[in-house]
């Protein structure tokens, strides 16, 4: 482009081979058109597309207020549900299963019966103890008899002492055979009573693992069923050892609540308490286990289901909070941008903890004061700041004007119900 205006210019200045006349300012006139269309043509793609340099002045950012709020001071961990007991039933006899009396993933009741063990040999056992006991208490009452006139005869010296002596050895040797025969007895009874497995606790029966007709091992390794009792649950979770002396001074002064939601977008959590801290940190993680009672009247609670956990320490009452954008990190640790009268001021200040995207100020910050949430990286301290509205939002003035061009344009403005009733008569 260079060498072609070169040229150009060289034949306008009378440098061309052309012969000067008429021909020759045509040729000038031509060329002339064509420079100044190119330089048009230049200056237009140079500056087409470059903005002015921003005018020095207001920048725009959106703002909050720094207002008083109750917070409360959490800790927040991931746990997850536990039975409140675990209960494997096993035999404790041997003998065919002859009935099941529970459906299995089912709730049972405390002292409800679950298994039927073939009683009849148990109480074969039963009997023949029994009959044994009634044999030697009749015998056992003849040596008494035999000891009780031995005594007699001793006292006249009509039998030697030795014959007494052998009397009153049978008469305490029968006692003792009885004795034996109750606890024979007892103990059939209790084989028969092992016959019939009942529920030793209210809970969830699991997978069933012997059916009906099986012969049945007494305490076999396997158990036949498992109940896990859900209500009460536990909910077992960890948190760092950091927290763990505020939560001791906490629970100290009496129970600390604890809330486990089921999923990122329940409102209702279960309630319940804290009621174990472990005897010893983690040294692998720094982490201690804790765990938390709760009362699970709608199961909603399910044993190996994982949940969120929040347990509340205390309440901060009238605490200065603000929008947590708001608050900045810096070389001299956190800052706020304040507004006054249009400018913007950086001051230093002390965070607390946060809730619900809002931080407590601990110091450095004034209720009422006005903090800048969206726009610090353009600001300047002591430079001017405009106030904007977040995107999304619309003023009341809005709203209505925006509300009467609906019913303007749809003719379906909203009339009160007595009105409508009237015109309707």
């Amino acid at each position: 482009m260079k060498s072609f205006m070169k040229k150009i210019i060289g034949r306008l200045s009378g440098n061309s081979p052309l012969k000067k006349g008429k021909s020759n300012h045509k040729y000038q006139k031509l060329c002339l058109s064509i420079i100044f269309i190119l330089i048009s043509s230049m200056l237009f793609s140079c500056s087409g597309k470059k903005q002015e340099p921003p005018k020095k002045g207001s920048v725009p950012v959106t703002a909050g207020i720094a207002e008083n709020r109750s917070v409360p001071i959490q800790v927040k961990a991931i746990g997850h549900a536990e039975p409140y007991s675990t209960i494997s039933i096993k035999a404790r006899i041997g003998g065919e299963l002859l009935q099941v009396n529970f459906t299995e993933g089912h709730d049972v009741n405390k002292g409800q019966l679950l298994f039927t063990i073939d009683p009849r040999t148990y109480k074969t056992t039963l009997e023949s103890a029994e009959a044994n006991m009634l044999r030697d208490k009749a015998l056992e009452k003849k040596a008494l008899e035999d000891l009780r006139r031995y005594s007699e005869l001793l006292k006249d010296e009509l039998v030697s002492r030795s014959q007494y002596d052998l009397a009153f050895a049978n008469a305490e040797a029968a006692k003792a055979v009885v004795s034996a025969d109750k606890s024979a007895v007892e103990n059939a009874r209790l084989q028969l009573e092992y016959c019939s497995i009942y529920a030793p606790a209210s809970g969830r029966t699991g997978d069933l693992l012997v059916n009906k007709g099986n012969l049945i091992k007494a305490n076999d390794d396997k158990a036949m069923v498992v109940i896990n009792q859900i209500q009460p649950i536990y909910v077992t979770f960890t948190v760092p050892e950091k927290d763990l002396p505020q939560i001791k001074k906490h629970m100290a002064v009496g129970k600390l609540k604890v809330s486990a939601f089921i999923s990122a977008e329940e409102s209702i959590p279960e309630e319940g308490v804290l009621t174990f801290i472990d005897n010893a940190v983690d040294t692998a993680t720094g982490m201690i286990k804790l765990k938390a009672s709760f009362e699970n009247k709608n199961k909603q609670l399910w044993p190996g289901q994982f949940v969120n956990v929040v347990i509340t320490l205390a309440m901060l009452s009238d605490a200065i909070v603000v929008p947590s954008e708001a608050l900045q990190t810096g070389q001299h640790g956190e800052f706020v941008f304040i507004i006054k009268d249009d400018i913007a001021e950086m001051r230093q200040v002390t965070a607390g903890v946060t809730y619900e995207n809002m931080t407590v100020i601990e110091k450095g910050l004034a209720l009422g004061e006005q903090v800048v949430t969206d726009g610090q990286m353009r600001i300047v301290p002591g430079g001017k700041v405009e106030i904007k509205k977040p995107e999304g939002t619309e003023s009341v003035e809005q709203r209505a004007e925006s509300k009467e061009r609906t019913d303007k344009i749809t003719g379906q403005k909203l009339e009160p119900a007595g009105t409508a009733a009237s015109k309707s008569k």
